[in-house]
């Protein structure tokens, strides 16, 4: 849209003034003229008020950050299990023939083979649960420490579903990883310990 400039306004009012001033004819009052320029001198200057283009606000152009959120640490047990002289503890006050002090000394069930590989470039401690197993309903834990790439064969377990926990015992890097499976048949199964996951293979 076209601008109208101080000036134009200036020249429009001049020439309403002259032009009504020239011949004023008999019944119009010089005043009510007068108010007619000064109003159309005003409508052009609002229309043209108006036709200025205002400012639109421009969106922010700052990306938002994103918040990581914390990591979750699994939880590892506390509680450490003697290895020697394995032995079969009563149950707990609880009622629950698995706790966290009984030793896994399985006398019933069909025997296999385990292996725990440690992969990883530091050592590690394992800690290792089987589950109460329908037909020997044997259960209790183990826990094993285990140098870098060092692993251990053991020959006097039985069939049932393992789980295993495995963390950096020197501390440094920190991390802890655990794992699980179920093992149906005498043949050596695996349960190789990374710093993400302890991986459990078939024979």
């Amino acid at each position: 849209m076209k601008r109208f400039s101080t000036l134009t306004v200036i020249v429009a009012i001049a020439m309403i003034v002259s032009a009504c001033g020239a011949e004023p004819p008999p019944t119009t009052n010089p005043a009510d003229v007068q108010g007619t320029a000064q109003a159309a001198a005003l409508t052009i200057v609002a229309q043209t008020q108006a036709a200025i283009p205002t400012q639109t606000p421009l969106p922010p152009t700052e990306t938002a950050t994103q918040v990581i959120p914390p990591t979750i640490t699994q939880l590892v047990p506390t509680q450490s299990v003697a290895l020697a002289s394995p032995t079969t503890a009563a149950p707990t006050s609880s009622g629950d023939p698995c706790g966290l002090t009984k030793v896994l000394a399985p006398k019933y069930g069909k025997e296999t083979i385990i292996r725990i590989w440690n992969n990883t470039k530091t050592p590690v401690t394992v800690s290792m649960f089987l589950n109460p197993t329908e037909g020997h309903q044997e259960c209790g834990y183990r826990q094993y420490n285990l140098a870098k790439n060092a692993d251990v064969v053991i020959t006097d377990l039985v069939y049932g579903c393992y789980n295993l926990w495995a963390w950096n015992s020197s501390g440094k890097p920190n991390f802890n990883s655990s794992g699980y499976g179920c093992v149906n048949n005498p043949d050596k199964w695996t349960f190789e310990v990374n710093t993400a996951v302890v991986k459990f293979t078939g024979p």
